[in-house]
């Protein structure tokens, strides 16, 4: 007979050979057995609505049909090959349509090659090596961009704290860190720094949004002295709108990195840039010196591929941003609306298509304010929110196309849940 194992068996199994028992994503005491729409259930059979959607991707929620054709479709026809095939030419021209910055793009198989690769364009292409990212800004795994993501202190501005071992102290010298939203001090940096190659910014840092006019003042230094502005889109991109980030505030950038949605759940991002800045991937036209290798064996796999152009032609649909923005603005003001009648303090950050709570009565606008006053009151909401069949991050939500009026309903209930929770604590 089949033994089936509990969760507590695969937590333990987990621990005997991952470090911290997991894979350094997510919650290790929770083990995902599958998905289907817009719910997860967990190896013990508890069932979730998913609001962290595989941090993202998952825009269209598990399996969806169209998707799931397009990509049995492709299986027999072979699912990888390093080299070119025709439905990854083909994503990237639809890529290159939707997105104002790209004239032409190459494909990696993580957000955290394609923002490696961005900075790495732009230090080839302006021959300068330092790089300008602002303090809070996650920008994947690489050596820069574990610079001031999550500093534990606060230490003055530029200065560079690395927030992982194992990182050359050289590294930090390369690196300048600037509060998000506030122009003045980018611009005393610029001033002060002639070597500078590139600002490398989130549009929405994580779930804080820019100022009004932040992004153009962004787009106008940099023009002013000469700097690429690179857009990390991994998360934005065909999320806040089609054309992403640059087609919802009206400022294109000089690089931007994609990924999450465009390979539609399956491992797949881009870097893409003008013709003229892209062409240092190409040896002939830029000479060995110029020339930035960049190869991957995944890269422009052909199954993801097929489920990002899918995806891509469900989000062209009339209709479908709207429905997604309905969706989040009922998640936020159900939320509001609890925590204010309950006297509790809170701001909503974010868009209407990734936010979250923080307990505080402060705005949130950079990295050092964007806190709660009282990180217990989010750890006892979030807690009670799972108990009660909500699966999401500690601190994102993201709604999907696949949530339905009885999943609104359920959250709301489990939302009302999680206030009591507070509020008697």
């Amino acid at each position: 007979m089949l033994k089936i194992n509990t969760q507590s068996e695969w937590i333990t199994r987990a621990n005997e050979v991952l470090p911290a028992g997991g894979f350094g994503n997510f919650d290790p005491g929770i083990i995902i057995s599958r998905g289907e729409g817009s719910h997860v259930w967990d190896e013990d059979g508890n069932e979730y609505i998913d609001y962290l959607i595989g941090s993202g991707p998952m825009l269209l929620g598990h399996g969806h049909p169209e998707v799931m054709e397009a990509v049995l479709e492709q299986l027999p026809k072979g699912m990888t090959f390093f080299a070119n095939n025709a439905k990854g030419i083909e994503l990237a021209e639809a890529i290159v349509d939707a997105v104002p910055c790209c004239e032409q793009m190459r494909f990696v198989a993580s957000g955290g090659e394609a923002d490696m690769y961005a900075i790495r364009l732009a230090r080839a292409y302006t021959g300068r090596n330092k790089i300008l990212k602002f303090e809070g800004g996650y920008h994947g795994m690489s050596a820069e961009a574990q610079m001031s993501l999550a500093p534990s202190r606060n230490v003055n501005f530029p200065q560079a704290v690395p927030d992982s071992a194992g990182i050359p102290e050289g590294v930090a010298e390369q690196m300048l860190i600037a509060p998000f939203n506030d122009l003045e001090a980018v611009a005393n940096l610029l001033d002060e720094h002639d070597d500078i190659a590139a600002i490398m910014v989130e549009p929405l840092q994580r779930i804080i949004p820019p100022m009004p006019g932040y992004l153009q003042g962004l787009r106008d230094l940099c023009d002013k002295h000469n700097v690429l502005l690179i857009f990390d889109e991994i998360v934005t991109g065909f999320r806040l709108a089609y054309g992403g980030a640059q087609e919802k505030y009206g400022v294109t950038p000089d690089i931007c990195t994609l990924g999450k949605i465009t390979g539609g759940g399956f491992p797949l991002a881009a870097t893409g840039a003008s013709a003229e800045i892209m062409k240092h991937f190409d040896k002939a036209q830029v000479g060995e010196e110029g020339w930035l290798m960049q190869l991957g064996t995944l890269s422009g796999n052909p199954v993801a591929s097929v489920a990002g152009l899918k995806t891509m032609e469900i989000l062209r649909r009339d209709g479908v941003y709207d429905r997604l923005r309905e969706i989040g603005a009922e998640l936020q003001q159900m939320q509001v609306e609890a925590l204010s009648e309950a006297g509790i303090p809170h701001r909503v950050c974010g868009d209407e298509t990734l936010f979250d709570i923080y307990f505080t009565e402060a705005d949130c606008r950079d990295y050092r304010s964007a806190k709660h006053d009282d990180p217990r009151r989010n750890a006892v909401y979030n807690d009670t929110l799972r108990v009660h069949g909500i699966f999401k991050s500690p601190g994102k939500l993201y709604p999907s196309l696949a949530v339905t009026q009885a999943d609104l309903e359920q959250t709301r209930m489990a939302v009302e849940k999680a206030v009591q929770a507070i509020s008697a604590g």
